[in-house]
């Protein structure tokens, strides 16, 4: 098994390692019914279920609700009352209820629900699989809504997938607007799309797209699996901004909710049918005690039908690119990872994961190849669960990548614990790579999570309160700089010694002020701090367009790098005590200084034979520095007489200060002369 031939630590565990994977393919095989039909055709349940067309032109409505003894439509084409004609009917002993109406019965654009009976109650329902939801705005109660406008027409192909590195840029649509409102589909697709594709991003992750009734809950608590969120416009709306995308040359990653879903019951899941079991685990461990939701049982096969569909509608019906999925480790442990150090590989085989989340997961990507071998699927998983990013047939789990989530913490503990004359430049770049060889990741400095209110950007860390009074060019103080220099020297960092991709929050690129905090009564329903202030870096005064024009060059020459992907980050110099960094990937070589004051003159550093171009400077005037550092020279490597493999650069190094050198066999000049001859 080439997961544990990889890593032979892994070698004593590698029965239980087959075991996982045999019972993978037993699922399968069950819920294929042997092979008998494609797992392609089983995930197909959003075509069966919900409301849809039927060959007549009228209305077709199927759910499953097994434990209901009787189901009805109610709606304002009938004022929302129990009647005969509008009672579905059991149509197998599986517990498929369905009812069929003619044309005139209901239009586009009315409301539903369904009340539902069983033994011992009764209450309103939103279909589980319905593709429509809508909050009334002056009652704030939710209904489903019939949807059936003209069908929209695609315009253009998702972009290939690149041989470069995956940049994404996390996005909220509803805070993606300066003004404090929730913003739309449509402002979001003209006014944002294109300062993503300016600064050189080549894909999108957007958050809060499945339907969730709270929205401070920043999208994790979703009610509705199959309904893109009303809230910021409609289904169409949403596939017009996925299509401009994609002309942009954008990928669109959804940030998908599996691992729980919200405890409401006429809005969600949660006793559909009377009963928690149809979705969920039953007592304790159908709840999850840190996000206050509900837990789904994976080992039940409508859970399996039920999610694997959710996948392939997101794909096939508003052409996502492929997911993020949200909550791994809450998933793999019947802990949620709650508690637990995972300090020895035995704590990811110790009998206390869930063997029918760990299927679906392996499921789940295997479908989504299949129906998209481009298709992108990255894990949010905190444990470090081995084999997340290797195939399933190695023995992992068949995603693309895995993040890394370790380093936004890092980052946050070095600036919050320790002065910067105790930071280690060995620590930081152990930190960096520390690894599996055989799994690709996407690191990132900081994410939504490091946004939220409780919690603070690494610039809002550094600078606190002196962004507000001293981001102008003209009125910087010691405090400002120090944040500003060391904002472009960490996110180069994460970027240039990333395994496969990159991930920035939007507006975090520019050093966006404050935290993030959606309308809640404690802060007396206010979008202050919900809402991007694009504004700030428009302003060409001030340093956040500096950190905008920073950020733009470093992705830029990121993802133009056309060895970068393939090649992997090798260190060649670092000193503690003068807190120096060099590395390179490919051709490219960077070099930071650390030191909070110590410049260094003719810094000389073993490096390959060649000569050395300056092309990106933390420090240059462009990006908020001081212009201390000629880019114009050219540095030559310089080797010993007796010894021709030893060759020396030597650097002017400032203080906090980040250069990206290109390294060529002859100097620029010379090959231009040799061209002309």
């Amino acid at each position: 098994m080439r997961l544990t031939d990889n890593d032979p630590w892994l070698k004593p565990y590698e029965e239980r390692i087959k075991r996982r994977n045999e019972y993978t393919y037993s699922r399968e095989r069950s819920l294929t019914c042997g092979g008998d039909i494609s797992l392609e055709d089983f995930a197909s349940g959003h075509l069966y279920y919900g409301l849809h067309r039927n060959e007549q032109g009228g209305w077709i409505l199927r759910e499953f609700m097994p434990a209901a003894t009787e189901v009805y439509l109610i709606g304002d084409f009938n004022d929302w009352q129990l009647m005969p004609v509008y009672q579905l009917k059991r149509i197998n002993d599986y517990g498929d209820w369905e009812i069929c109406l003619s044309e005139d019965v209901m239009s586009h654009g009315q409301h539903y629900k369904l009340f539902v009976k069983w033994i011992g109650g009764c209450g309103e329902r939103i279909p589980a699989w319905c593709r429509r939801v809508v909050q009334d705005p002056n009652t704030g109660v939710f209904s489903a809504q019939v949807w059936a406008p003209e069908e929209y027409k695609w315009q253009y192909n998702s972009p290939s997938k690149s041989n470069g590195p995956l940049m994404i840029y996390e996005c909220h649509i509803g805070m993606s607007s300066e003004e404090g409102k929730v913003s739309t589909y449509n402002e979001f697709r003209q006014q944002v799309l294109p300062r993503i594709a300016a600064l050189g991003y080549n894909a999108i992750q957007l958050m809060a797209v499945q339907e969730h009734p709270y929205y401070g809950s920043f999208g994790y608590h979703v009610s509705s699996f199959f309904a893109p969120s009303s809230r910021f416009g409609t289904p169409e709306e949403l596939k017009a901004l996925v299509d401009e995308a994609h002309r942009l040359g954008l990928r669109v990653i959804m940030d998908l909710v599996h691992s729980h879903a919200v405890k409401n019951e006429v809005e969600g899941l949660a006793r559909y049918d009377g009963t928690r079991t149809l979705f969920f685990h039953e007592g304790q461990r159908g709840e999850h005690p840190a996000w206050d939701s509900l837990c789904f049982d994976y080992g039940r096969n409508n859970v399996m039908h039920f999610l694997l569909s959710n996948c392939k509608y997101w794909l096939d019906e508003f052409h996502f690119d492929g997911f993020r999925f949200d909550g791994v480790s809450s998933m793999l442990y019947y802990s949620h990872g709650l508690g637990e150090s995972f300090t020895t590989y035995a704590d990811y085989f110790n009998g206390h994961q869930d063997a029918d989340a760990m299927a679906y997961l392996a499921i789940a990507n295997k479908l989504i190849h299949k129906i998209n071998p481009e298709a992108i699927t990255i894990a949010e998983e905190v444990s470090g669960m081995p084999g997340l990013a290797a195939p399933i047939e190695d023995g992992g789990f068949g995603f693309d990548y895995r993040l890394a989530m370790n380093i936004p913490d890092f980052w946050t503990r070095l600036i919050t614990e320790q002065s910067d004359e105790q930071w280690s430049v060995g620590h930081i770049w152990y930190e960096l790579t520390n690894r599996r060889s055989d799994e690709r990741t996407i690191s990132y400095a900081e994410s939504h999570d490091q946004a939220l209110v409780g919690d603070k950007t690494l610039i809002f860390r550094m600078a606190d309160s002196q962004m507000y009074w001293h981001m102008a060019r003209a009125d910087r103080n010691d405090s400002v700089d120090r944040a500003v220099a060391l904002h472009k020297m960490i996110r180069l960092a994460t970027a240039a010694t990333m395994d496969g991709g990159c991930l920035n929050f939007m507006g975090n690129e520019f050093g966006h002020p404050e935290w993030v905090d959606f309308p809640r009564q404690g802060n007396g329903w206010s979008y202050d701090y919900a809402r991007r202030q694009w504004s700030l870096a428009d302003n060409t005064e001030l340093l956040y367009n500096d950190l905008e024009c920073f950020d733009k060059s470093m992705v830029q020459l990121l993802t133009e790098a056309s060895d970068l992907a393939s090649s992997a980050a090798e260190l060649h110099y670092q000193h503690e005590d003068d807190h120096v960094l060099c590395f390179s990937r490919g051709d490219l070589f960077f070099v930071f200084n650390f030191a909070a004051q110590q410049s260094y003159t003719d810094y000389e550093l073993e490096l390959p034979r060649g000569v050395y171009q300056d092309i990106l400077n933390t420090d240059s005037p462009l990006y908020g520095g001081y212009g201390l550092v000629d880019q114009s020279i050219l540095h030559y490597a310089s080797c010993d007489a007796e010894d021709c493999k030893r060759c020396r650069l030597r650097l002017y190094l400032p203080a906090r200060t980040a250069l990206v050198l290109r390294r060529t066999d002859t100097a620029p000049w010379v090959e231009t002369r040799d061209a002309e001859e």
